[in-house]
């Protein structure tokens, strides 16, 4: 019900604002690894999550660990949506963008705090609290997550419209990809099924292993071809 829902909420935006889509400076996303080049031979993950959604916190381990296990053969791009659903989703993926505006490296670290700490963030949890206390709650978690320098970071990044507009283009893009749930995933630009629900190691496997087969063969093909 709340899936079905939040899907006619995105057909209603993405109607609504498509006229005023403009496209951002740079494309929407964070480069996992952080620096990591993207060429035409490169598969591409697309992931997008939402920070304070537990399915997301589940599917990024595995995730991970088959970003490893690949090494330079697979890449990902971390897309950030803030789902309406959950009350802190929107202020956390701020966070991170501002965090990513300074350091693409410590923009991972602030995720993984954001996933073990997940819970500080529910509903319940804040339900009490005034906007400026969940704030400080994140520049809190923030600064011991990543050091003191970042105390100033995290609270004048709040109170610019930089992150504010970075996290509105973050959702703009999701809605005009069609992604409604989280984690979602696309590989090499198509969607993979059961979106909103973890894919484990295995399961990526299945998916990645094949590809990496087929552009080994091509490339023998290739390789042949010119003798």
């Amino acid at each position: 019900m709340i899936r079905t829902a939040f899907l006619f909420l995105v057909l209603v935006i993405g109607t609504q604002v498509h006229a005023q889509l403009v496209p951002p400076a740079r494309l929407d996303g964070f480069v996992y690894p952080p620096g990591r080049r993207v060429d035409p031979d490169t598969i591409l993950i697309e992931a997008f999550f939402d920070p304070v959604c537990p399915d997301s916190r589940d599917a990024w381990p595995p995730l991970k660990q088959a970003l490893k296990h690949y090494g330079s053969r697979v890449a990902l791009l971390l897309h950030l949506l803030p789902l309406p659903y959950h009350d802190n989703a929107y202020v956390s993926s701020r966070a991170l963008h501002i965090v990513n505006a300074l350091n693409a490296n410590a923009t991972f670290c602030l995720l993984e705090a954001f996933f073990e700490h997940q819970a500080l963030f529910y509903n319940t949890q804040t339900q009490l609290l005034s906007r400026p206390d969940v704030v400080e709650k994140i520049v809190m978690l923030g600064t011991a997550t990543l050091g003191n320098s970042y105390r100033h970071v995290l609270k004048s990044g709040f109170n610019n419209t930089i992150s504010d507009r970075a996290t509105r283009v973050s959702f703009k893009y999701s809605s005009s990809r069609g992604v409604y749930g989280t984690p979602t995933f696309y590989v090499n630009g198509f969607v993979l099924p059961d979106a909103g629900s973890p894919l484990d190691f295995g399961g990526w496997r299945k998916v990645i292993d094949p590809l990496v087969q087929t552009h080994k063969v091509e490339k023998q093909d290739d390789l042949l071809s010119f003798f």
